[in-house]
């Protein structure tokens, strides 16, 4: 016959209920035993029937082993309790290592605005004028950066202008406007510029230029 299975409940019939805790008690017991000496473990096992007789079961000392029981649980509630305050002392000193880098951060702003630099050696006065250079150049190449993309920006608009212009003035019939030749012809002119070279005291030319006619 198959075992039906127990459904996990208070059994109603007193005989039965008896019955089963006879059976189930002594198979606890006996488990508690076996696994005390297969595994070599400290097993201690306290049953209360519900007419309030006692059934125990201890590998040891019942008595050691409730006392070592009671130790493990009492170390237990004092790490705990001890567990928040461990965890405040670190936000302490998060928060005080924060508060240092803050210092140092300030500290090295002012050194380089110019200000609080007394107390500054030689060489560390050396390594703030390299950062200084350093940062300079970089702040340099950003800004020939878009000052270069700022041209390409103003020749693709004066190239525009330029094409619609010349489409206008296609439209309406009059000749292209040649703005870049005309501009760079006056700037030729311009640049030719005839100098003189005198030597000596601007008010010593006239009697110079009279000895020698």
């Amino acid at each position: 016959m198959v075992r039906g299975k127990t459904q996990m409940k208070r059994i109603e019939n007193a005989a039965s209920r008896q019955v089963t805790f006879s059976k189930r008690r002594n198979g606890l017991l006996k488990k508690a035993f076996e696994l005390s000496v297969l595994c070599d473990t400290e097993v201690a096992l306290i049953i209360f029937s519900t007419r309030g007789k006692l059934y125990e079961f201890s590998s040891s000392s019942m008595n050691k082993t409730i006392e070592r029981y009671q130790k493990r649980e009492k170390e237990i509630r004092i790490k705990h309790k001890l567990a928040p305050d461990q965890n405040l002392l670190n936000d302490n000193e998060d928060a005080q290592s924060l508060v240092k880098k803050i210092e140092l951060l300030e500290d090295s702003k002012q050194k380089l605005l110019g200000e609080g630099l007394e107390p500054c050696s030689f060489n560390e006065l050396q390594q703030l004028e390299n950062q200084l250079e350093r940062s300079l150049c970089r702040i340099r190449e950003r800004k020939n950066l878009l000052y270069r993309e700022q041209i390409k920006k103003l020749k693709e608009e004066e190239r525009r202008l330029e094409e619609e212009n010349a489409k206008l003035r296609q439209e309406y019939g009059m000749k292209p406007l040649q703005l870049s030749t005309s501009m760079e012809e006056e700037g030729e002119e311009t640049t030719e510029v005839v100098t003189e070279l005198f030597i000596g005291p601007p008010e010593r030319r006239g009697i110079t230029k009279n000895l020698v006619c």
